[in-house]
């Protein structure tokens, strides 16, 4: 069970590594490319999710390609109730906590449940909240969302663990695809601190400087995304810096 794995992470300091890859801007030239470029630097996990999704079928011939050609987990991370593709190992099904849009809060996860159940994948309920990165991106666009202003940790605080004392299994701070800025060290210590269950944090990661800081600050998970696109070499930076953490593991009491 990937929850189990993530828990545990929490729990012993293991830390992770996901690449998230949007079915909208990958065909299947880029991703064998970016298969080639991780054979020797591979991530933790895979999220494969976009806030448009203009092909259902991209998703699905993603998912396929991914789990015919690697063995790394492969999580969905769903913009809508229509995002889901059955041979994903899980999804994560995401409530946008740091908004008031009831449909990104309670809308499509009624109507994507019954799917979930059918296809029998691992549901690991997240807690979304959407961090202002330094100008719109398309989550916040398509979901009408305020983010998290970048300078009240507060808020991101309370709102983490509202999420946590609801039930939630896992909390997700995200600047957004293509934010300017990450989601800041201070934030995501504050936020880790207070909370217990497993934290990933995303959106804006451009360099292995930025990696490590969100590491370094508390996360559990830490998602990179549309810089890969870009430059698919920083795979060996990212995968450097993260086995300085999990050769760590255990040496800090």
């Amino acid at each position: 069970m990937l929850l189990s794995k993530l828990q545990q992470g929490k729990v012993q300091g293991y830390k992770s590594w996901a690449i998230l890859i949007d079915p909208d801007k990958t065909d299947k030239a880029a991703c064998f490319q970016l298969l080639r470029a991780i054979r020797n630097y591979p991530p933790d996990f895979f999220f494969v999710g976009s806030s448009l999704m203009l092909s259902n079928e991209n998703l699905q011939e993603i998912v396929s390609l991914l789990k015919s050609n690697t063995q790394i987990p492969v999580l969905l991370f769903p913009g809508s109730y229509t995002h889901l593709a059955h041979e994903a190992d899980a999804v994560l099904f995401l409530s946008l906590i740091s908004g008031r849009n009831p449909d990104y809060l309670i809308g499509n996860q009624v109507l994507a449940a019954p799917l979930l159940k059918k296809y029998g994948l691992e549901v690991i309920s997240t807690g979304y909240m959407l961090i202002d990165g330094g100008k719109q991106t398309s989550v916040s666009y398509i979901s009408n969302t305020t983010p998290i202003p970048a300078d009240k940790p507060d808020i991101a605080v309370c709102t983490a663990l509202a999420g946590q004392y609801l039930g939630l299994q896992v909390l997700y701070l995200e600047a957004g695809s293509g934010a300017m800025l990450p989601v800041s060290p201070q934030m995501i210590k504050l936020v880790s601190k207070e909370t217990s269950v497993p934290l990933i944090v995303g959106g804006g990661i451009k360099n292995a400087e930025d990696f490590e800081k969100a590491l370094c600050a508390g996360a559990d998970v830490v998602v990179t995304g549309n810089i890969l696109e870009k430059n698919p070499a920083l795979v060996a930076d990212f995968w450097t810096v993260l086995q300085k953490f999990k050769s760590n593991i255990g040496t800090k009491k």
